[in-house]
């Protein structure tokens, strides 16, 4: 309960002190795809040369992450294996993470149970899962728009605070579509794709990236949703305090009962 509430209030703090939490679309921007960084396999490597002049489905995640990171892998490798398209072929998937302190053993672990619970035979030359190199994901997560936040807590184990976003990028690395939130369609990422090959810059459907974050159709970035957290709080107390008259009411019937026992 006590790790609950300290990550709970570092979680309020962290937003407080930083606005630039979430994701500030880049729509119609193009990306570098010569930034380094590891395969899973160790091998040094850029987005150029995994890409090879096909679109690509990215996301950016930490191969540790106890919160919203496996919710989303988990639903893209459920969407890849009814997608209508060719891995390899149509498109590549890039996984980036985030965190410095993943290991070629880790990414290697995070690939093999993802293409596992895969229900096809799907390539796995098509999915990578990217470590990186010095700043190489950070230059990476700020050029597409994605700002996350490191966090230490108890014991000195580090998270992140981070959204769930998909980011579809042109063969020649342009931002075309933004597919937010930890579910997606088979065919909005399919038709991102199809977009993408060609160039072609889609709106972001606006949805909720995760129950404390909503999104600012203005700002175009996701925010922290104060009303969600205030409204779970008041909906909380009151049924504690549900909970707290049931009991007092039951203990008052005893003592009654007891009562008239002792009479």
């Amino acid at each position: 309960m006590k790790k609950i509430l300290f990550t709970f209030v570092l979680l309020l703090v962290l937003l407080q002190a930083n606005d630039k939490l979430g994701v500030y679309e880049k729509l119609g921007e193009t990306i570098s795809l010569d930034i380094p960084f590891l395969d899973e396999n160790g091998n040094e490597t850029t987005f150029r040369k995994l890409m090879d002049g096909k679109p690509a489905i990215v996301t950016l995640n930490y191969y540790e992450c106890p919160g919203i990171c496996s919710p989303q892998l988990n639903d893209l490798a459920a969407t890849l294996e009814r997608l209508d398209l060719v891995e390899k072929q149509d498109y590549e998937v890039i996984t980036v993470s985030i965190h410095k302190g993943d290991t070629p053993a880790l990414a290697t672990q995070k690939k093999r149970n993802h293409l596992a619970s895969m229900q096809r035979s799907f390539n796995a030359q098509a999915w990578h899962f990217l470590l990186g190199v010095e700043e190489s994901s950070r230059d990476f997560a700020n050029s597409v728009g994605f700002h996350y936040e490191k966090t230490v807590g108890p014991g000195g184990k580090v998270d992140y605070i981070h959204p769930a976003v998909l980011v579809v990028l042109s063969p020649e690395g342009k931002i075309t579509r933004y597919l937010n939130g930890v579910d997606q369609l088979p065919f909005d990422v399919k038709m991102a794709l199809i977009e993408a090959s060609d160039g072609r810059v889609g709106p972001t459907i606006a949805k909720t990236l995760l129950y404390c974050f909503a999104y600012d159709a203005d700002g175009k970035k996701y925010v922290f949703a104060w009303e969600k957290i205030i409204a779970t709080i008041m909906l909380l107390i009151v049924f504690g305090f549900f909970i707290y008259l049931i009991k007092a009411g039951r203990k008052d019937q005893d003592s009654k009962k007891q009562g008239e026992i002792d009479e």
